[in-house]
């Protein structure tokens, strides 16, 4: 039976839930808080990994599972026997992927399974990114194509600005067919690439099957590319007012950005949360 007083509330993390400096404020996460007490399902939903992110889903007491690498990997982090998926793309076409990128010498290329990480030139910033002071998890550095030697959850290839075009044309043209990929925002311009089909709309219609919630029950809330499946699918959308034009026209609201505690404005209304003190 579906459960009509209860709602799903699916968070991205960067740009949504988090500030600017990568943290969720104390408005954000009494109100989130809040919202658990009465009843309501909360859920992250990101492109980082697990391991990127496990430290939000800490800070916020979730006991839900979580979407990671935009949907390749739905998992429960605190029940191994929680049937969610794991969706990597084929290693051939990673390698073919690697070669090309190779072949226009792109400033780096990173591959991931699951949580082991693989890198072609040691980088501190781009490993800053991808790794918090709580990861232990050790990096595999060095000629990717040659130590990848299972599908990987994601592939991101950091070109020059002016190679972007040129990647994703060749993505399309050769690959379309068995990945998706996205380019991430500046400084970095890097294109993350995962298995077709994809996305965190795929995930969070899995969990919201495992908790019974109807469609019209789901609230979540993006502001990049990677969220627009999920917003579109959502039945309440909420687009961040940081967020891209393109997620600001499927969503069916539109709240407060992510430095002025966007989630928290909307849930209090949406919700009818009475605010509480916060205690710092």
């Amino acid at each position: 039976m579906k459960n009509k007083n209860k709602h799903l509330i699916a968070l991205d993390l960067d740009g949504t839930l988090l500030s600017d400096d990568k943290k969720i404020s104390a408005k954000n996460k009494q109100t989130i808080n809040q919202a658990m007490e009465e009843g309501h399902i909360v859920v992250i939903a990101t492109g980082r990994p697990g391991r990127a992110s496990i430290q939000y889903y800490q800070e916020l007491q979730l006991k839900t599972p979580m979407v990671n690498f935009n949907g390749a990997l739905v998992h429960h982090p605190l029940n191994t026997n929680w049937k969610g998926f794991h969706t990597p793309m084929p290693l051939s076409t990673a390698h073919r992927i690697i070669d090309i990128s190779n072949e226009i010498e792109v400033k780096n290329i990173l591959a991931e399974v699951q949580d082991q990480v693989y890198l072609e030139q040691y980088s501190e910033d781009i490993m800053s990114i991808f790794k918090d002071s709580t990861d232990e998890s050790p990096y595999i550095v060095g000629d990717i194509k040659s130590k990848l030697q299972h599908d990987p959850t994601s592939v991101l290839i950091y070109p020059d600005a002016s190679q972007v075009q040129e990647l994703r044309s060749h993505l399309n043209d050769y690959h379309a067919e068995v990945i998706e990929h996205r380019n991430w925002g500046a400084p970095w311009n890097m294109i993350e690439i995962i298995k077709k089909g994809m996305n965190k709309a795929v995930g969070l219609k899995r969990i919201a099957e495992e908790y019974n919630i109807p469609k019209e029950n789901i609230i979540a809330f993006g502001d990049e590319d990677n969220d627009l499946e999920m917003i579109d699918y959502a039945g309440v959308g909420v687009s961040m007012g940081n967020a891209i034009e393109e997620l600001v026209s499927v969503s069916n609201h539109q709240t407060l950005t992510n430095e002025e505690d966007g989630i928290s404005v909307f849930l209090e209304e949406y919700l009818n949360l009475k605010p509480k003190k916060i205690i710092i």
